[in-house]
């Protein structure tokens, strides 16, 4: 917002917010409503409306379980206003320099994201979007604003960043000095912010934390809000070590356990709020990559089962499977329990649940894990049938870390580009 001419302008104590003069204490002329909301905006000459707003709020509202209040809605709703109109730049960008994005490669998009998002085929996706309150065009408006930006970068940004061989080398050369120290697999959501905005956006990257501690999707917040270029992949920076991480971020990630979150943490350009999505050791074999052969023997209760009944038949059924020797005799074990039997030869150890990964990688081959489960699930045991141990890891090939370097750098000219076009930008806010 400009500043009166009437305003007078006071001295300054330290030194400007990014170049501005400032006065310490402004006197403000006119009043700002901080409960006006838009009924639209009109940026560059498109129309975003409160229904366009309405049905993209919807789908994070979905991803957080519904667990959003009167408050955090409206903060909500601004937040994601302003997701659209960078949508809207990037997709009026793509427009002007004739790059095209067809319908049916929106709808390939969309078609994929029902299968292997949401396990639907498009039209039972289409029924749960409306059911929501949102659509199946807000959706695909949002997939059309995705390949938009990243047709744009291909053609304007990435073909002017370079990275040479020696660089790509001298990366992989540290890597094989880092060889069994630890890497880490990390989400993230960037929030851009300068000294002008600081305060707001680090509001909201407090409430991003809170809403998803309460237990929303890591993941569609980072598609939503996260403003790096790793937003339409949920915000996966993928395997990297520490020395790659901001260093604000280091050591605070060294701490987390796979699962767990940090932020928002202040850092270059903004705010960074990070998921710990995996960790492993560098170039070193991690056992839970190891291939298992397992048998699940499961038995349910009736419905009406006691807590008491059903520990003493659990009881029952961990004495009986301490008699299997080895998986040949398991099926038989299980008949007499009633117990059904599930095998699978295909089973990653890090694809179990924690604790059973800790409980399976210490089996020897033949022996089963203590019964778990509850009244409502029932009980099971785990017979480990086979192990096929990982081979030493391999290193990152030379391709793998020259695109990784290259994707750091145009990430950051990315920013720079929809800064941009913000700027230049000209915006009505309809009431």
């Amino acid at each position: 917002m400009a500043l009166s001419p009437l305003a007078p302008l006071q001295a300054r104590q330290g030194p400007p917010a990014g170049g501005l003069n400032l006065p310490e204490n402004p006197q403000i002329f006119g009043k700002q409503d901080p409960n006006l909301r838009t009924a639209m905006v009109v940026i560059n000459g498109e129309v975003i409306t409160g229904t366009d707003i309405d049905q993209r709020v919807a789908l994070v509202v979905s991803a957080s379980g519904g667990k959003i209040g009167p408050e955090e809605m409206e903060r909500l709703r601004l937040q994601v206003l302003r997701n659209l109109m960078d949508e809207t730049l990037q997709i009026q960008e793509a427009k002007s320099q004739d790059i095209a994005v067809a319908d049916e490669e929106v709808d390939a998009s969309y078609d994929r994201i029902a299968r292997q998002n949401f396990n639907q085929d498009p039209k039972a996706l289409d029924a749960y979007l409306t059911k929501i309150g949102s659509s199946p065009a807000s959706l695909k408006r949002q997939i059309r604003g995705e390949l938009s930006w990243q047709r744009l970068l291909r053609r304007n940004v990435t073909p002017f960043v370079n990275v040479s061989d020696d660089e790509v080398r001298d990366t992989i050369k540290r890597q094989e000095e880092a060889k069994g120290t630890e890497e880490y697999r990390v989400g993230e959501i960037f929030l851009y912010a300068t000294s002008e905005n600081r305060e707001a956006v680090l509001q909201n990257a407090n409430k991003i934390v809170e809403q998803i501690k309460k237990g929303g999707n890591f993941t569609a917040y980072a598609r939503q809000f996260s403003e790096a270029s790793t937003a339409p992949v949920g915000g996966d920076l993928g395997w990297v070590r520490l020395g790659m991480l901001p260093a604000e971020l280091q050591q605070a990630v060294a701490g987390l356990e796979s699962g767990q979150m940090i932020g928002p943490v202040e850092v270059r350009g903004g705010f960074s709020i990070v998921l710990l999505i995996d960790k492993r050791k560098v170039l070193t074999a991690d056992p839970r990559d190891a291939q298992l052969s397992l048998k699940q023997v499961s038995i349910q209760f009736a419905p009406g089962t006691t807590e008491a009944q059903a520990r003493d038949r659990a009881n029952a059924f961990a004495e009986a499977m301490k008699g299997a020797k080895g998986c040949g005799s398991v099926d038989p074990i299980a008949q007499q329990q009633g117990a059904e039997v599930v095998s699978s030869d295909q089973v990653k150890a890090r694809d179990l649940p924690g604790p059973l990964q800790t409980m399976v990688l210490g089996l020897n081959i033949g022996e089963a894990t203590p019964p778990f489960g509850s009244i409502q699930d029932g009980v099971s045991v785990l017979v480990l049938c086979g192990r096929d141990d990982p081979q030493v890891a391999g290193g990152p090939t030379f391709d793998q870390v020259e695109n990784q370097i290259l994707d750091e750098r145009i990430n950051k000219r990315a920013q720079a580009y929809l800064r941009d076009l913000r700027r230049d930008a000209v915006i009505d806010y309809g009431n």
